[in-house]
């Protein structure tokens, strides 16, 4: 069964089909570090993590962009408030965003680019866009990209066009879907900016929230990728304006499939500062939750439903991982000792005609249902199916060793993916088992510098080859990420 997403552009779920696979561009829409994160954010960051992990258990090679947002009217005047630099200011949220996303065991992006290291590729975009006439001077000496003059403007939004005000110009970062109108590119300087300022054609100012993704998406990723995915509330005018500034410069389609997470709520209500209900990850934490609970939580609601939040959830959360480690516990003391290393390999379809029907059918059941649009409610429920009847085979004694050391591995494959389960010894990728099959045969044969060679590459990928009378197992070396 191959991958199918709900593609907000054209509002159906689509088969993933990449434009060169199997390399696949995706941009995340990343924060704007004028503050915290806070779990509405980590809502959609997991959701785009586990997009990216579903996407590499497919098989294809991910590159993943996600931009930080140094520069827009809420950084400004967030570092004004407190009187320092815009870099000091945004660097400490920086620094804390990284350190959530390691605590919510969200895998690193390939790229993660500040917006105000890319003014240079912004105004190049500005430029292109001035020079085949979207763009236009105002009286202060901004510059606006003209909606008028990209006839599929509101393509991605559903937008009436009889509704648009062209014309009417659109100054700040971010405003309503009734104001449809022309958009800031570049903002020239005003005394309310302070230092903020960089030069150009135009004279002294600064970028629009909307060109900087458009401008960094495409040097990492090219004019034309595959994903592009955010929040619902990104759809208008953010997403609707990287659109149409991109399409406009480059005369190429700009993303191919455009994915959206439902908005988070808290007990039912619009988390909101005033309302008291408003929560960071450090919020949580203070309170005795775990990265992994507060994960669970956030990946156990489909991706395209509201998640309501409550105590509740992170209670339910973390009595579900307690049932996934006494049972991961049970059958790593019903497994055969030297069950370890290189038994632990992806369940694909060769291993799994050697393993049992009940356990390879809730291997099944878990990636189809990740493959109808990433459906982790299924997937969740295929895992409990597993641990349910992996639980009933011990109790009435009829679970072999081998059977509790195949659970295992299905519990491995599955955690790749969720990536909840620490206890779980990880999967050494097809690669590294290749090549540690390939120095074994090099070993047989005698050539021990073929040998020696492909430990070190085996090592340098983070993997350590533990030598055995027969055969290898392998271990994570803690030393290099793979």
């Amino acid at each position: 069964m191959a991958l199918s997403i709900y593609n907000t552009l054209t509002r159906r779920l689509e088969e993933f089909a990449p434009i060169q696979a199997p390399q696949v561009g995706l941009y995340t829409c990343g924060p704007t570090v004028y503050d915290f994160a806070h779990i509405g954010n980590f809502r959609a960051y997991i959701f785009e993590d586990l997009l990216r992990r579903t996407l590499r258990l497919q098989g294809f090679r991910v590159t993943q962009v996600m931009n930080l947002t140094d520069v827009d009217d809420k950084t400004i005047r967030g570092s004004q408030a407190a009187g320092v630099q815009l870099d000091d200011f945004t660097r400490q949220y920086k620094e804390a965003f990284f350190e959530d996303l390691r605590t919510l065991a969200i895998e690193p992006a390939e790229h993660y680019p500040a917006a105000t290291a890319h003014i240079a590729e912004m105004i190049a975009l500005i430029a292109k866009l001035l020079a085949k006439g979207y763009a236009y001077h105002s009286e202060d000496g901004s510059i606006y990209f003209s909606i008028a003059k990209f006839k599929p403007y509101g393509q991605l939004a559903h937008l009436d066009r009889d509704g648009l005000r062209s014309g009417a110009r659109i100054a700040q970062d971010e405003y309503q879907k009734e104001n449809a109108s022309d958009f800031a590119l570049w903002k020239a300087w005003q005394a309310a900016d302070g230092a903020t300022a960089w030069e150009s054609p135009w004279g002294r100012g600064r970028p629009g929230w909307h060109i900087e993704c458009s401008a960094m998406s495409m040097k990492y990723l090219g004019k034309s990728f595959e994903l592009h995915t955010g929040g619902v509330d990104n759809i208008f005018p953010h997403h609707e304006n990287e659109i149409a500034q991109s399409e406009a410069a480059t005369g190429k389609p700009f993303v191919k499939y455009w994915l959206h997470c439902a908005h988070l709520v808290v007990d039912g209500r619009k988390m909101a500062k005033s309302a008291g209900n408003f929560f960071t990850l450090r919020d949580l934490l203070q309170r005795g939750y775990t990265g992994r609970e507060i994960r669970y939580a956030l990946l156990s609601v489909h991706y395209r439903q509201v998640l309501n939040f409550t105590f509740e959830a992170l209670a339910a959360a973390r009595g579900a991982l307690k049932r996934l480690d006494e049972f991961a516990e049970k059958m790593q003391n019903q497994s055969p000792p030297a069950a370890a290393g290189r038994e632990f390999q992806p369940v694909n379809a060769e291993l799994q005609s050697k393993i049992e029907n009940w356990v390879a059918g809730h291997v099944a059941a878990f990636t189809r249902a990740l493959e109808d649009d990433l459906n982790t409610s299924l997937a969740l429920a295929a895992l409990f199916d597993l641990v349910y009847e992996g639980n009933k085979r011990l109790a009435a004694g009829a679970l072999t060793p081998a059977q509790a050391h195949q659970a295992l591995q299905a519990l491995a494959q599955i955690d790749r993916v969720l990536d909840v389960q620490p206890g779980i010894t990880p999967l050494p990728p097809q690669t590294i088992i290749d090549l540690a099959q390939a120095r074994l045969e090099a070993r047989r044969r005698k050539d021990f510098a073929a040998a020696d060679r492909l430990r070190r590459q085996v090592e340098a990928q983070g993997w350590i080859i533990q030598d055995t009378a027969e055969d290898f197992k392998l271990k994570r070396s803690g030393a290099a990420s793979s």
